[in-house]
C-alpha cells in the first residue's frame, strides 16, 4: 500500500508518492487541469496503477494556525476525493511549503520559469514526507 499527497491549487495539483514502506515521499508531477473531471482523469491513472490507502491533501493554514479561505476550498476537495476514491484524506498543514521549496530552487539556480513547473509538485513532496515522518516516528 502507498500514501499519495497531493498539493492542491485551482489550476494545479501537486503529486507525490511514498514508496510501499510508507518510509519516503517523492515528488511525482504537476497537473496542469481546467475542470475537475481532467483533474480527475489524471488522477486516476495513480489508483489504478498503485495501491493507495490513504491521500495526505495540503491544508494551507493562515499563520496563526487558523483556517484560510483557501483552507476551505481545500476541506471541500478533501469530501470530493473521499467521495470519489474511497479511501482516507488527511490534511496536512502545508504553511511555507512553497517558500521552503521557492528558496531550494532560488539557492540551485533554477529560473523563476523553470521553478515554476515544478514547485507544486516538490511541495507535495514535503506535505507528504512531512505526514509520513510524523506516523513513522520510532520506527
Amino acid at each position: 500500500m502507498r500514501v499519495i499527497g497531493l498539493d492542491y491549487g485551482t489550476k494545479t495539483m501537486g503529486v507525490a508518492l511514498s514508496d510501499e514502506t510508507k518510509l519516503i515521499a517523492s515528488p511525482i508531477e504537476t497537473i496542469r487541469y481546467s475542470s475537475f473531471d481532467e483533474l480527475y482523469s489524471k488522477l486516476d491513472v495513480y489508483f489504478d496503477k498503485y495501491k493507495i490507502d490513504t491521500i495526505v491533501l495540503g491544508n494551507p493554514k493562515n499563520l496563526d494556525g487558523s483556517l484560510s479561505d483557501r483552507s476551505k476550498l481545500s476541506f471541500e476537495m478533501k469530501d470530493l476525493l473521499e467521495n470519489r476514491y474511497h479511501v482516507n484524506v488527511i490534511m496536512e498543514d502545508e504553511r511555507f511549503t512553497s517558500v521552503i521549496v521557492n528558496n531550494m530552487l532560488i539557492e540551485n539556480g533554477e529560473r523563476r520559469k523553470d521553478r515554476k513547473k515544478v514547485v507544486d509538485k516538490l511541495a507535495a513532496s514535503l506535505i507528504l514526507q512531512s505526514y509520513l515522518d510524523r506516523s513513522n516516528n520510532g520506527k
